[in-house]
């Protein structure tokens, strides 16, 4: 007796009637015990067979299919819990139906019947059955079909009436799988499945008037094995690709929202600074649109990732721009206090300095390179006036110096330490200003030569 798959209820997300979980749950037992009997008698029928090294493969990927489903059946069996279910179990039992059955299979298994030997090349097998239970069982009902068209070959193996019979369900199911096709891509596996009809409703008239069909139906049959398992990988692949094509939607629309505010970034930047940053801006539109391929969508989704790396460059560049812009700024602010502490705010030369600045800064665009030399220039300026004026910073009082500390908890002997220090520092600007004045300001020195040489004209005199 040949098993067939039974057929699923529901859909994926849509949680499952207990009732018809039940049945299926029975149907589901029922194939796999015929199909394991059915494995076992193709198994031995291989093992004697001539031609045991061609059909191996195709045996050890049944088997790894049936124990992929038969590992399914009892998580379903676990989660049924002979009817006790509730929301969440039902929808956790359409997922385990629906859902993909690839990590319940061997990669190593699915390599080798696949004649791969690298580890690598096993994961990817194993990821190309990503398969849900109800096509992992129509799956193993073509390749059985398969496996006994190919036994069929030899003389002894020919039950005739029963080939026909699942080449004719086989039929049923290649009808249900095209009706499941794109209708651009339609044309191709109707006109195959046309001409299958065709071949198998001669093949059933012939047998039906006693002749003989045995170099007939092993062709057809392996040719609609094949097409059953093209049709449910292009099953599995399209619902890939709508997953695929979804993401790389999403990513379109976000690297476009980015596009427009690059744009404003660098008009912004522009309008800002000089020089400014010289990168365009992605054009979003460019990639064209998006594809409905699995493969052609992987493409599309690296030259997005690539769009969305250039755009990070365009932004990070035109930031810094406008930050380095901010940063200078903010320079000259903290000079100002600078000076303003060290009492040199009014000088005459630094006014001119600061003003020249800020009338600099104020520009659109702004020339960052000469704001950075005249700000290099006013920081010579303060510190060339703190010299010559022997201006220091005030020192930290004790309650700066301590938190929480007041005049009262100052003591004499720190109060005295603080006076000498205070003193010293003096004495060393005074030192510093009378070493400095001279060799600064030579203009200062004809005073002093001029009372020198009144001295002796009056000793002379």
């Amino acid at each position: 007796m040949t098993a067939v798959a039974p057929q699923a209820p529901g859909r994926l997300g849509v949680p499952i009637d207990p009732s018809q979980a039940l049945r299926y749950l029975q149907a589901l037992k029922e194939w796999l015990v015929t199909r394991r009997k059915e494995l076992d008698a193709l198994d031995a029928a291989i093992v004697a067979s001539p031609h045991r090294a061609q059909l191996t493969r195709d045996m050890m990927l049944s088997m790894a299919l049936w124990k992929a489903c038969s590992d399914r059946y009892e998580l379903l069996l676990v989660t049924f819990d002979s009817g006790r279910v509730g929301p969440a179990e039902q929808e956790r039992l359409s997922s385990l139906i629906w859902g993909r059955l690839d990590a319940t299979l061997d990669p190593s298994l699915v390599a080798r019947a696949a004649g791969q030997r690298d580890p690598k090349a096993a994961d990817s097998a194993g990821s190309g059955f990503a398969v849900s239970l109800p096509e992992a069982c129509r799956l193993s009902d073509a390749m059985c079909g398969q496996l006994r068209t190919r036994l069929a070959l030899e003389p002894d193996a020919d039950r005739m009436a029963g080939r026909i019979k699942a080449l004719r369900a086989q039929i049923d199911r290649l009808r249900d799988q095209v009706a499941l096709e794109p209708a651009s891509r339609q044309a191709e596996p109707r006109a195959q499945l046309d001409s299958l009809i065709t071949r198998t409703e001669a093949i059933t008239q012939r047998h039906s008037r006693g002749g003989d069909v045995g170099g007939l139906i092993g062709p057809v049959e392996i040719e609609a094995a094949t097409m059953e398992r093209d049709l449910i990988k292009g099953g599995v692949l399209r619902r890939e690709a709508i997953g695929l094509s979804a993401r790389a939607r999403e990513q379109r629309a976000d690297l476009e929202a980015r596009e427009a505010a690059l744009r404003q970034l660098v008009r912004r930047t522009v309008d800002s600074v000089a020089p400014a940053p010289k990168y365009a801006v992605p054009d979003v539109s460019a990639l064209g649109e998006v594809p409905d391929t699995k493969p052609d969508l992987d493409t599309y989704l690296d030259r997005l990732a690539q769009v969305s790396q250039a755009m990070q460059v365009v932004q990070d560049a035109y930031s810094q721009a406008l930050y380095e812009r901010e940063r200078v700024t903010a320079r000259l602010t903290g000079q100002q206090d600078r000076a303003r502490t060290l009492g040199v705010a009014e000088d005459a030369d630094l006014t001119a300095i600061t003003t020249l600045a800020q009338r600099v800064l104020e520009r659109r665009p702004t020339p960052l390179p000469l704001v950075k030399s005249l700000l290099e220039a006013h920081e010579v300026c303060i510190d060339w006036l703190q010299i010559r004026t022997g201006t220091q910073p005030p020192a930290p009082t004790a309650a700066d110096s301590t938190p929480g500390a007041t005049a009262a908890d100052s003591t004499p002997g720190a109060s005295a330490a603080a006076d000498t220090a205070a003193a010293a520092n003096a004495a060393n600007a005074a030192e510093a200003a009378e070493a400095t004045e001279p060799a600064e300001t030579p203009e200062a020195a004809e005073p002093i030569i001029s009372a020198k040489q009144f001295s002796q004209r009056s000793t002379e005199s």
